[in-house]
């Protein structure tokens, strides 16, 4: 049988060196994996192949979410026209004013503290699953994020993005559906994957949209649920020439 130490002569600086530094390099890449999920606010999924044409269990999403959450038509008294999205940013909502005093409610989460904002815009580019670029500002904010994201299920803009103007903020999907309800973002407005291809489908390049202060509050009456039979299907599929190249929020 061999010694054991008689191979330490060809393993420089011994054989207790090497798996240390094996050990370190395990462990270290543990904690990275740990803290790039708590900086995206959503959990990794499995890096497999997925058919992007499609979303798996639609529905399943939605059912696990808060009643107040789910896509539904509600009361919603407003001067906007039918076609208008209003978001009501304090009370975590996104509406599809729908008229005749009806609008389509979508739970959303939105702009953490410091980071809500308010005005108006019009849908202005319109992309399927988005790859995703953190802006200059972000990354110096957050010196560890990543410099791309392939658009995908693991991408933190999930399955549609809606850009609003000009500006870095859009209505985007997620990953995470947990921070539906939530003050999370960096501005943009999160959708879970169901909803956000639903309202994909309704909205066109130019819709208006309108961002409400946090501090505006909404007759509770906005909150009575209609039977869901009175949800109108999705019309629209108008889908525009577009880039899958997107910097911004999220």
């Amino acid at each position: 049988m061999t010694d054991i130490k008689s191979l330490r002569p060809s393993m420089p600086g011994g054989y207790g060196r090497p798996l240390l530094t094996i050990a370190i390099g395990l462990t270290a890449a543990t904690l990275a994996t740990a803290a790039y999920a708590q900086t995206y606010t959503y959990a990794p999924l499995p890096l497999q192949p997925v058919a992007q044409s499609s979303l798996p269990q639609r529905e399943a999403t939605n059912e696990l979410m808060p009643e107040h959450l789910r896509r539904a038509v509600v009361a919603y008294g407003t001067r906007e026209t039918p076609g208008t999205i209003v978001i009501d940013t304090g009370n975590t909502y996104l509406y599809y004013v729908l008229g005749q005093g009806r609008a389509i409610r979508y739970g959303v989460g939105v702009g953490r503290e410091g980071f809500t904002w308010s005005g108006v815009h019009s849908i202005s580019r319109k992309t399927e699953w988005p790859d995703w670029y953190p802006p200059a500002d972000m990354i110096a904010r957050q010196p560890y994020l990543p410099r791309f994201v392939a658009g995908g299920e693991t991408n933190p803009l999930g399955a549609r993005a809606m850009y609003l103007g000009s500006s870095m903020y859009r209505i985007h999907g997620t990953n995470d559906p947990t921070t539906i309800g939530k003050f999370v973002s960096s501005g943009c407005i999160r959708m879970t994957n169901e909803d956000v291809i639903d309202l994909f489908e309704r909205a066109n390049i130019g819709t208006r949209v309108v961002v409400l202060p946090k501090s505006h509050k909404h007759p509770l009456d906005a909150y009575a649920a209609m039977p869901a039979r009175d949800v109108p299907p999705p019309v629209n599929r108008q889908l525009p020439a577009r880039s899958r190249v997107s910097s911004g929020l999220y």
